[in-house]
């Protein structure tokens, strides 16, 4: 399928390969344009009337940006290092550039405050903006905005295939808000897997031949995903990372994350070819040691805009297309980015600044101390957690099913999740991760992203991956000393919200397996939920400026 919106085999982003490049006249700046670290985009509407003479482009390394949440130290190298590559690349393009790294002399720490420094340094007519991915920057930016007097343009973010407004129609024509009823929407939309008016292969999704496990003889050789060593400036971030946030989570001896649109498409290519045709079969399955599996790496990239959501699509069709992939695969890869990824923006547009706030469960426990460190009996957390701070990666089952599933299950306060997550993976920024987090991972938001709380016992692990062969707990257990820790605290949590569980249908067959409990095992299984909330719900990590061990001068 040919698509009119993108060329896949665009790498260099032509649209700003001026064949003649004139050093800029000193005249006065009519645009200052933000441009943000998740903001790397060559085709950005930020661009739209550009002069190269009068407009200028701003960047700023800021502490705030990196500890506003205790970030993995992985995750900060791939914001800082990302963004000076698109700097340079920008400016062989011929952009003035004004930009600010972290440990500048009179660096303020924040934007707003190196926002209007550089305003009142440059003094611009206008400044132009994207629409944020956060909704805290975005308030941080037009405050400044304000407080300087100028006129801020915020314009929609192309980027994306739906754009907030047209989710709010969306939204609004509904009683309730579901997914699936908009992928199908989406792909009507786009034309993408479709044929006449209906979906390729007779079917919307294949989630059904979507969800093996590797069995016992586990994954065997699976190709590894292309890596990007460091280079000369993601070498001098990685130092400068390590001097400034000692104390932040997470190591970097293995950081090889693509950090420009060249590596973003040769990323793309490679998973392609090799992974894309076994994701749809094993993308829910996990491994001892092996972080990968059949999984893409593309979505740091993704959300840093290296890589265009339109050309990673057509990329995937393509490969079914020729027959290099099957239907459940590309499908399955294709949700994920044309459903999924648009609907948690939708969400979050939509529901903010409230929706931070919601716990309809009322959760109130704190985040367990091990999740910052993975020193923890149960295998398939220590699993996780080991395998995030050594990557600052998870697959989606692994957040879902492991570390967010314990959460859930053990009552920990939907912010102090929130933040773990927006903190530790490398692909996180809000407007993708508070979505995920709230509502499909913890049900705080009371069934606005999911259908019903994604609860299981710790057997569903053990149908999984290999985990349980590793650990010291038995799933099949839900008392005494042996028990699994996730299939004690599922039935505490089906007996503690049983009454709001009831209104859901979708929740009837499991509770009627929990109604097959005596009184005394609903005792013993309440007296252990609680036994473990008590020597796992430990205070959590305080983010003091003297515990962070900054150390900028």
């Amino acid at each position: 399928m040919v698509f009119p919106w993108v060329n896949v085999k665009q790498v260099n982003a032509e649209v700003f390969a001026l064949r003649t490049m004139k050093p800029r006249v000193h005249s006065p700046i009519r645009h200052l344009i933000l441009v943000l670290g998740d903001q790397l985009d060559f085709e950005s509407a930020a661009w739209d009337g550009l002069d190269l003479q009068r407009d200028v482009v701003w960047m700023a390394e800021v502490v705030q940006e990196s500890t506003h949440v205790w970030s993995h130290q992985a995750r900060i190298v791939l914001f800082l290092s990302a963004m000076r590559h698109f700097r340079d690349a920008l400016r062989q393009r011929g952009f003035t550039v004004h930009y600010t790294e972290l440990d500048a002399k009179d660096n303020t720490g924040t934007l707003a405050g190196e926002l209007m420094a550089v305003t009142r340094q440059l003094r611009p007519e206008r400044l132009i903006a994207v629409q944020p991915g956060d909704w805290r920057v975005a308030s941080e930016l037009t405050g400044a905005a304000r407080t300087l007097g100028l006129p801020l343009e915020i314009r929609e973010d192309r980027h994306f295939l739906c754009s907030t407004t047209e989710f709010a129609r969306h939204a609004d024509a509904r009683k309730s808000l579901r997914m699936e009823f908009f992928y199908r929407e989406m792909r009507h939309r786009t034309g993408v897997l479709m044929e006449k008016d209906g979906p390729i292969g007779g079917s919307w999704n294949f989630d059904s031949e979507n969800r093996e496990s590797f069995g016992k003889g586990g994954p065997g050789f699976i190709q590894q995903p292309v890596a990007f060593p460091p280079d000369e400036t993601t070498r001098e971030v990685i130092q400068l990372v390590r001097r400034c946030f000692p104390k932040h989570p997470g190591n970097l001896d293995a950081f090889d994350w693509p950090l420009t649109r060249a590596e973003a498409l040769r990323a793309l290519d490679d998973f392609i070819e090799h992974r894309l045709p076994l994701f749809g079969t094993y993308q829910d399955a996990m491994w001892t040691d092996v972080p990968w599996l059949y999984h893409s790496r593309l979505s740091a990239a993704l959300n840093l805009k290296l890589l265009n959501p339109r050309e990673v699509i057509a990329a995937a069709e393509s490969a079914y297309r020729r027959g290099q992939a099957p239907l459940p695969a590309v499908e399955g890869f294709v949700r994920q980015i044309l459903g999924w990824r648009e609907f948690v923006r939708g969400i979050y547009w939509k529901f903010m600044p409230e929706y931070i706030e919601r716990n309809a469960l009322g959760a109130d426990q704190s985040l367990p101390g091990f999740y910052w460190t993975g020193d923890t009996d149960m295998n398939c957390l220590r699993q996780a957690l080991k395998q995030t701070l050594q990557h600052g990666y998870s697959h989606h089952i692994q957040r879902l099913m492991v570390t967010g599933l314990y959460a859930l299950l053990l009552g920990v306060r939907p912010p102090a999740v929130h933040e773990w997550y927006l903190a530790v993976y490398v692909d996180a920024v809000e407007w993708v991760e508070l979505p995920n987090t709230l509502g499909m991972s913890q049900y705080a938001d009371g069934g606005v992203m999911a259908s019903k709380p994604y609860i299981a016992s710790g057997k569903y692990i053990q149908r999984m991956s290999n985990y349980c062969s590793g650990c010291r707990f038995d799933p099949a257990q839900s008392t005494g000393p042996k028990a699994c820790p996730y299939t004690t605290l599922y039935w505490d949590f089906l007996w503690r919200h049983r009454e709001a569980l009831t209104r859901n249908q979708r929740m009837a067959f499991q509770l009627k397996n929990l109604a097959r409990w005596s009184e005394d095992q609903i005792v013993a299984i309440q007296v252990q939920a609680s036994a473990l909330r008590e020597c796992t719900g430990t205070r959590s990590v305080v983010r003091a400026d003297n515990q962070l061990g900054l150390e900028i001068g």
